[in-house]
């Protein structure tokens, strides 16, 4: 992580007075001295304030399932923030592992701890998203194979990545996708001619939603552990 980030994650200084003292040179790594503040660290580095020894709070992992009409912003932003709901310390330090849209409701993961993210939100990892969809149109014949072939969307070069397409109803169906393209769900359904009226994520990876709406809690060691064996 940052070298910021890290002193604001063992301390109780802001960003800016993180930056303030790497700036001044008081921050050594290892033994020798880093005055810019966007140097990459690790938690093993030996990392001192004027002499003191750091270290960093644990990484924080939760689950929660996001309402209608809420934002995975940090801040309110014309709607609602998610955040508002965790009554816990410095909810400035995290961020969303895959954001949903604010007319999106069901799971989101939110945590501090950037690369365990990454093996979530890159589709080389093949972390699996599953979404349950309601449509303005009948699905047609054929779309099963249309999803497994990859779609061509508006304004990418290339076909999205292999997607299981399992048809519930004649309006309704779920969807499981690696990729995290802006706005891929909808797009994936425009681009054979429908529409998307309502999108509600069951499930990442391992994880399923199980709990109450506007609700959260903290994953298990074994749940957060589970997306270090996606390959």
């Amino acid at each position: 992580m940052r070298l910021d980030k890290f002193v604001c994650k063992s301390t109780e200084h802001t960003k800016a007075q993180a930056t303030e003292l790497i700036h001044d040179g008081q921050l050594r790594v290892n033994g020798e001295e880093i005055s810019n503040e966007a140097a990459q660290v690790h938690e093993n580095n030996t990392i001192t304030l004027n002499g003191e020894l750091l270290k960093a709070r644990p990484f924080r992992y939760l689950l929660m399932h996001k309402p209608l009409g809420t934002i995975c912003s940090n801040v309110d932003e014309g709607y609602p923030s998610l955040f508002n709901s965790l009554e816990i310390d410095k909810v400035s330090e995290l961020h969303v592992a895959g954001r949903l849209d604010v007319d999106t409701t069901g799971l989101v993961l939110i945590t501090d701890d950037g690369r365990w993210t990454y093996d979530i939100i890159t589709p080389s990892k093949n972390c699996q998203k599953v979404y349950r969809i309601g449509l303005s149109r009948d699905l047609s014949k054929g779309l099963i194979d249309k999803f497994k072939e990859g779609l061509q969307l508006q304004g990418e070069s290339q076909l999205t990545l292999p997607a299981d397409l399992q048809v519930l109803s004649q309006k309704e169906a779920r969807l499981t996708i690696t990729e995290g393209k802006y706005h891929q769900v909808k797009r994936m359904f425009t681009a054979i001619g429908n529409r998307v009226t309502s999108l509600h994520r069951e499930k990442i990876g391992e994880i399923p939603l199980n709990i109450p709406l506007d609700q959260w809690r903290y994953l298990t060691n074994d749940e957060v552990k589970s997306f270090a064996r996606i390959t």
